[in-house]
């Protein structure tokens, strides 16, 4: 989902771009990564590949520290071999929740689920890896070239006419096409460390299930219940919005403007 809108927003500013799927390239197999970034040799390496199951997670600690801790350290380090930078996209779940304000850079983090403790060990293991780094946190995806909760929201709504939502999670509802627009800016630069890249403004789930309805003028009943009700396995913070303290610091547009560029995108492709 990501890859594709960074693909696309790096070739748009004119950059030569390798775009690498997961039938192209394995990045849990290391001596695979090296001889493709070998032979590309690329100067940026954005490593968009990720396990992004959360709940999926709790059940399988090593198949989300390979790909988002082992291999986020092959990647960074192979780019190093070649004295390229890279990008390690991260989470918002790196943090507890436990805040009442928007977590900044240097905030210190607590990850709650084995997902976003996987997230962490990879941007450990890129900056390790790799002097010449970004670490890119943002927040609750969603764009045209995968499964997210706008398209999860939609599709219930057009069939059953009602969604159950949880409102005590508050987070950043984040456009790809947009993160994808602050990669590459941020790629051309020398601001190495942790950035965070999220949209502007807050909601919960239920409040971004509402405004999807309301934008896409589709009549659904959306009620809402706790996390606990909820009953999903892995345990997500409460509270999760990205600030930001760099001099140097990208924005995004607000969340209801990405919202709304996704669903005039997605009107387009339909």
């Amino acid at each position: 989902m990501l890859g594709s809108d960074v693909v696309r927003a790096a070739e748009f500013v004119n950059h030569e771009v390798v775009g690498a799927a997961h039938s192209d390239l394995d990045v849990t197999d290391r001596a695979a990564v090296e001889r493709f970034l070998f032979q590309e040799r690329p100067d940026v390496v954005i490593n968009c590949a990720a396990y992004t199951n959360v709940d999926g997670a709790e059940e399988d600690l090593g198949g989300a520290m390979d790909v988002n801790a082992e291999a986020a350290c092959f990647v960074a380090a192979a780019a190093n071999e070649i004295g390229a930078k890279v990008v390690y996209p991260s989470s918002d779940y790196v943090f507890d929740g436990s805040k009442s304000e928007p977590y900044v850079e240097s905030d210190e983090t607590r990850p709650q689920s084995i997902y976003a403790q996987s997230k962490l060990a990879g941007e450990k293991e890129t900056s390790q890896a790799n002097p010449r780094h970004f670490i890119a946190r943002s927040a609750w995806l969603f764009g045209t070239s995968g499964r997210n909760f706008v398209e999860t929201m939609l599709s219930l709504g057009s069939e059953h006419g009602e969604v159950l939502v949880v409102r005590d999670q508050v987070g950043s509802p984040t456009y790809t096409a947009h993160l994808a627009d602050a990669i590459v800016r941020l790629v051309d630069s020398e601001a190495y460390g942790i950035h965070h890249l999220a949209s502007q403004g807050e909601c919960s789930w239920y409040e971004f299930a509402q405004e999807i309805f309301n934008q896409a003028g589709i009549d659904c009943r959306v009620m809402s219940c706790t996390s606990d009700e909820f009953g999903r396995p892995a345990p997500r913070p409460s509270y999760s919005v990205l600030g930001t303290e760099r001099p140097d610091a990208l924005y995004l547009p607000h969340w209801k403007e990405g919202l709304a560029s996704y669903l005039a995108e997605r009107s387009v492709a339909a």
